[in-house]
């Protein structure tokens, strides 16, 4: 091994010296062995490197590279922490505990210890089993309600009542099952039940599904369900339906194994079509499977309802019908959801709205000793509620005096005379008419006893003094009663919005070959046989129509207006006030309808006969000839309305037309709409949907199948988001393409929910007349075909222009007699294009009229009848 001092010129050596302290040393030693330092600044010198010797040479090896120390390291940053450590946090606080969570806002934010976490979890679970309980204890106790079960047949061979005897022979109960409602105890689970059997009707089951808490339908393993069990499965479901169970009936009938399972899971997927969470399909012919679901009908507490839970409803148990009009109907059942009160009105199945003269208690009687008995005879003569002064009203309008001065402050606009108008309403002015003459003309003070002719040559003031001056009013050189014409070659005065007209900038330079009239009608019949089906039309050409050339366009287009916006632009309501229906103004106003809303509820959570309690409750009203078309068969609700929900306002329901339904439904055809507990025939208006700055929405003559609308229609009010049901009658028994079955003679077309009413929403229905190029220069258009009259562009030549391919201009003048006219464009057009201008009128709703009898066994004299009255005025 060499010594490290021989190795001056290795790099490794140079580095490692490098890092040496700067003091004299000397290093001895071996190579791969440790070194010795020594301090002795004489020991060793001729060992140590050249730069490290005091009196070295001047000159430097060759050998040796040079080497320095670097001057851009790079130096590491020290770890900084935002927030000390636990340790340094409870040295700072010094003992201090500190109070997080006056930090912390919410309370999924605060800082709780796990003995906290774990108190807020039994407390959860505590109110939940508090809730449990609430909504269990009407069914629970000596005289509690009975649990209401609708049992539905979907197919032609179901039947109701053997159903319920099967359930019945589950547990060994000997009861017999009537056509009308029957209530069965059930002593092993503690419970008491009440059936509904129904018949394939749907009005029945429509109303027995919306007050029963249970909602039992039954399969077979036979028949297929028909459109009619389809309809009605559809029905109960739109309108909103509690817990569901589905039974299967012949099931065990099937001979093979096989068989059965095939049957079985052909079942489950179509109820799970309707209602995926159908996991369980139960078999009336087995004992086990019977005793289990009567034990989840006892045991089970009910969804509910959202707008049932809000009102107070009731299943009649027995009609007792009065002997003249005068006399009240008592009406016995047990009351559910909330009290029960006098004041309010209440719906009785579709015979209609009534007041109630006063609600009595009706304990059953108890089997037990004579003073329980005797107990019970005394309370069932016990008035429970009566009306008093704050009781509704049944009058759906209001007073005829109250909208008097409404009606008289509109007799101006309504006396208004539209022939002193020239030109058609844009936004909320009428352009081109005798106030904006009287606006154009200009003041100048001139020598008194000068003439207008005189006058005219002042092209300004004369003097400042006004003692031999007066004030001349300079009017233009027409009369005053003549009309501006174009072909005077000047318009006025030129307007500062594109709308206007104004003189042409091409007067000789454009030549136009007038037509006579067989040729150009010969054209115009060429140009429209492009017309075919309205239903299609108004999908590809929606809201356009087509103007016959005899009738004038001012005339068979009065009502309507032009809007530079149909978004923003304001609309002049007192241009319509003629065209109200008779009792529009008598029609419920509703200014803040969350608070209005919010308050009728919480009316009746409060006070009332409890829910629970078995009554008589006696209706006044109802005639006494109802008692014939009454059938036992058939259950009758009775719903307690909240206030002001008999009143008349322009209802607004938003309708989603079904998949299912493959044709279009024009605005307003008759259909029957069922909302909470009434059903209405209805003519309803359809809009677009969606909130705009000036409330203005676009009228649609068509709901084609998949889309969604505003129905709005004169009706009562409904408060609260309530499901609709859509059904429209039918030609019974005609033949349905794609379907073997006739047609039922009703059809489920779409469901929705109410919305909030107003009577203040605009319906704007929107006509397009469109013209043809007919010669282009740049920008200068002329259009034939919109018009068939210079009088009727002179009316709507301040409506603005525009093409299919997105320019948009304004009429420059007339062109001949038959409707010709040029027009200005930002820009060039297709000859291809289509040029449209947009006109809109208020549309206004129509009343509906309630639905008396049944929905699918109404005859046509009612319908007529229903019909006739459906409009307001």
């Amino acid at each position: 091994m060499q010594p490290l001092a021989a190795t001056r010129s290795s790099p490794a050596i140079v580095r490692g010296i490098d890092n040496l302290p700067h003091k004299k040393f000397s290093i001895t030693g071996n190579w791969g062995h440790t070194p010795s330092v020594s301090t002795n600044p004489l020991t060793n010198l001729a060992s140590l490197p050249f730069r490290f010797k005091a009196g070295g040479e001047s000159k430097m090896p060759a050998a040796v590279a040079h080497s320095h120390r670097p001057t851009t390291k790079v130096t590491h940053k020290p770890f900084k922490s935002k927030t000390a450590s636990k340790h340094e946090l409870r040295d700072r606080a010094k003992g201090k505990v500190p109070d997080e969570r006056g930090l912390r806002k919410t309370p999924h934010q605060q800082v709780m210890s796990k003995f906290d976490r774990r108190n807020r979890g039994k407390q959860a679970r505590l109110a939940k089993h508090r809730e449990h309980l609430k909504d269990n204890s009407i069914f629970s106790g000596r005289d509690a309600a009975p649990r209401v079960v609708a049992v539905v047949p979907l197919c032609a061979d179901g039947d109701a009542q053997a159903a319920i005897r099967h359930l019945n022979g589950s547990l060994d109960i000997d009861a017999q099952v009537h056509h009308g409602n029957t209530r069965v105890s059930i002593d092993r689970f503690k419970q008491q039940l009440q059936y509904i059997p129904l018949k394939r009707d749907l009005s029945a089951c429509l109303d027995a599904t919306r007050v029963a808490d249970f909602v039992v339908v039954i399969l077979s393993a036979n028949e297929e369900v028909d459109s009619l069990g389809e309809l009605i499965l559809r029905g109960i479901e739109s309108q909103g339906m509690s817990t569901l169970f589905t039974t299967v009936d012949g099931l065990e009938k099937m001979e093979t194994a096989k068989q059965k399972q095939g049957v079985l899971s052909s079942l489950k997927s179509f109820i799970t079509h309707f209602h995926p969470e159908q996991e369980k399909l139960f078999s009336l012919e087995n004992r086990q499977e019977c005793t289990n679901l009567l034990r989840s009908l006892c045991n089970t507490t009910p969804k509910g309802i959202r707008w049932r839970d809000d009102r107070t409803w009731m299943l009649a148990e027995s009609v007792q019908f009065a002997h003249h009009d005068s006399d009240p109907t008592i009406i016995t059942g047990v009351v559910r959801g909330r009290g029960l009160k006098a004041d309010r009105l209440v719906q009785v199945g579709d015979w209609g709205t009534y007041q109630i003269e006063k609600i009595v208690a009706a304990p059953l009687p108890k089997h037990g000793k004579k003073n329980d008995n005797a107990a019970v005879e005394e309370e069932s003569d016990k008035v429970l509620d009566e009306p008093t002064d704050d009781r509704d009203d049944l009058d759906e309008l209001a007073p005829d005096d109250i909208a008097m001065n409404e009606e008289d402050d509109g007799e101006d606009a309504m006396s208004t005379v539209t022939s002193t108008k020239k030109g058609v309403l844009l936004d909320d002015h009428h352009y081109f008419t005798d106030e904006e003459e009287e606006a154009r003309k200009v003041q100048k003070r001139v020598p008194k006893g000068t003439s207008n002719y005189q006058a005219a040559w002042y092209l300004e003031d004369v003097s400042d003094s006004g003692s031999d001056m007066e004030d001349v009013e300079m009017a233009d050189d027409k009369d005053e009663d003549e009309e501006i014409g174009a072909e005077d070659g000047i318009e006025g005065y030129a307007q500062p919005e594109p709308t206007e007209a104004g003189p042409s900038e091409y007067p000789q330079s454009e030549m136009m070959e007038e037509l006579g009239e067989a040729d150009d009608a010969e054209q115009l019949a060429q140009f429209r046989s492009r017309k075919r089906d309205e239903v299609e039309d108004d999908k590809e050409f929606p809201d356009e129509i087509e103007l016959h050339p005899q009738v004038l366009a001012r005339e068979r287009l009065a009502r309507y207006r032009g809007l530079k916006s149909l978004r923003t632009s304001p609309w002049q309501e007192d241009e319509d006030r003629a065209h109200e229906p008779e009792d529009w103004r008598r029609l419920l106003r509703i200014p803040d309808y969350a608070a209005s809303r919010s308050k009728s509820m919480r009316e009746a959570l409060v006070g009332g006969v409890a829910p629970g309690t078995r009554v008589h409750v006696y209706v006044r009203g109802i005639p006494a000839a109802t008692e014939k078309s009454y059938d036992a068969s058939r259950p009758v609700t009775l719903f307690s309305l909240l206030r002001h929900e008999n009143k008349k306002t322009v209802v607004n329901y938003l309708i989603n037309l079904s998949k299912d339904y493959a044709k279009s439904v024009k605005s307003k055809e008759e259909l029957i709409a069922q909302c909470g507990p009434r059903r209405f025939v209805i003519k309803p208006i359809f809009s677009q949907s969606g909130s705009t700055p000036n409330d203005v929405h676009k009228f649609c003559r068509y709901l084609h199948p998949g889309a969604s609308a505003i129905a709005a229609f004169v009706g009562p009010v409904t408060w609260g988001s309530v499901p609709v049901v859509f059904f429209k009658r039918t030609t019974a028994g005609a033949a349905v393409e794609g379907q073997e079955e006739p047609d039922l003679g009703l059809t489920l077309v779409g469901t929705g929910t109410a919305l909030p009413p107003s009577t203040s929403r605009v319906v704007a229905k929107r006509v397009i007349l469109t013209g043809h190029p007919y010669h282009i220069h740049k920008r200068i258009v002329t259009v034939r075909y919109m018009f068939f009259s210079r009088e009727d562009v002179e009316w709507f030549k301040a409506m603005p222009l525009w093409t299919r391919r997105g320019r948009s201009g304004y009429v420059k003048e007339p062109l001949g007699t038959h409707g010709y006219f040029k027009a200005t464009f930002d820009g060039r057009i297709n000859p291809q294009d289509a040029v449209g201008v947009s006109l809109y009128k208020r549309v206004w709703p129509r009343n509906a009229t309630p639905v008396r009898g049944q929905l699918l066994e109404a005859n046509e004299h009612e319908r007529q009848h229903e019909g006739g009255d459906v409009m307001m005025a």
